[in-house]
C-alpha cells in the first residue's frame, strides 16, 4: 500500500498544544484513496527537525508527503507555494537556537517550489466547505526550514509529491491569545483529508488564480 507521510510539530512558544500534530496524529493509520497515512511528529528545532524528517522519509519511502505547521493569525488552511533557503528566527526554537540569516541547506538553490497540486487542493477544500487559500510565504522559522529541507531532500526523486500546509490555531489557543482567528480541530481534520485526496488524485494542478497582491 502506498504511504502518505503526514508530519506535524510539537508545541512551541509556550503553547500546550500544536494543531498541526493534533491533526496528523488523529489521521495516523487512516486510508485515503488507497494510501495509508503515517504520522510523524517533528521537534520545533532547527536542524533536528530535518534529521527526524529525513529518517522518516528513509523508513517509510512515502508516495506523498504533507508537512503541517501552526500559523497563528491565519484564518484558512493554506497550502504553501514556495520555500526559501533562509533561516531568520524571530524567537528561539525549543532548543534555544535563534539562527539569523543562515541557509537551510548551504550551497542549495534560493528557493524550491511545492510539488503538490496546491490549487486543486484549495479548490477541493473550498468545495467541501472548508476555508482554504494558497499561501505565498511559509515564513522564515522552523516551518519554512522543514518545507525547504523536505523539497531539497526529494528534488531528485521523481514521482513523490511533497509540500507544506499551514493550519490556524484551534479555538482554545485563540481564546487564550486574545481572540485570534481559529478553526475547530474537526474542521481541520476534514480539510486535511480532502486535501490529501486531491493531492493523490489530481493528475495536474488547476490553472486558476491563487495569487495575492501583497
Amino acid at each position: 500500500m502506498a504511504i502518505i507521510l503526514l508530519t506535524g510539530f510539537e508545541p512551541f512558544g509556550g503553547e500546550a498544544v500544536n494543531p498541526s500534530w493534533q491533526i496528523a496524529h488523529s489521521l495516523d493509520g487512516e486510508v485515503i484513496e488507497g494510501a495509508r497515512v503515517v504520522a510523524q511528529q517533528l521537534p520545533c528545532v532547527f536542524g533536528e527537525s530535518l534529521r527526524v524528517l529525513r529518517r522518516a522519509l528513509k523508513d517509510h519511502a512515502p508516495h506523498l508527503v504533507l508537512a503541517l505547521g501552526q500559523a497563528g493569525g491565519r484564518t484558512d488552511l493554506t497550502p504553501e507555494r514556495i520555500a526559501i533557503n533562509v533561516n531568520d528566527a524571530r524567537m528561539p526554537d525549543n532548543a534555544g537556537q535563534r539562527p539569523i540569516d543562515t541557509p537551510v541547506v548551504p550551497g542549495a538553490p534560493a528557493a524550491r517550489f511545492s510539488t503538490l497540486p496546491i490549487k486543486a487542493m484549495v479548490a477541493a477544500m473550498q468545495a467541501a466547505g472548508v476555508r482554504a487559500s494558497v499561501s505565498q510565504t511559509a515564513g522564515t522559522y522552523v516551518c519554512n526550514h522543514v518545507f525547504y529541507g523536505l523539497m531539497q531532500a526529494l528534488h531528485r526523486q521523481a514521482g513523490v509529491r511533497a509540500g507544506f500546509m499551514h493550519v490556524p490555531l484551534v479555538p482554545e489557543q485563540a481564546a487564550a491569545l486574545g481572540g485570534q482567528p481559529s478553526m475547530t480541530l474537526a474542521e481541520m481534520q476534514h480539510g486535511v483529508r480532502v486535501a490529501l485526496a486531491a493531492a493523490l488524485t489530481a493528475a495536474s494542478d488547476l490553472h486558476i488564480s491563487g495569487g495575492a497582491e501583497s
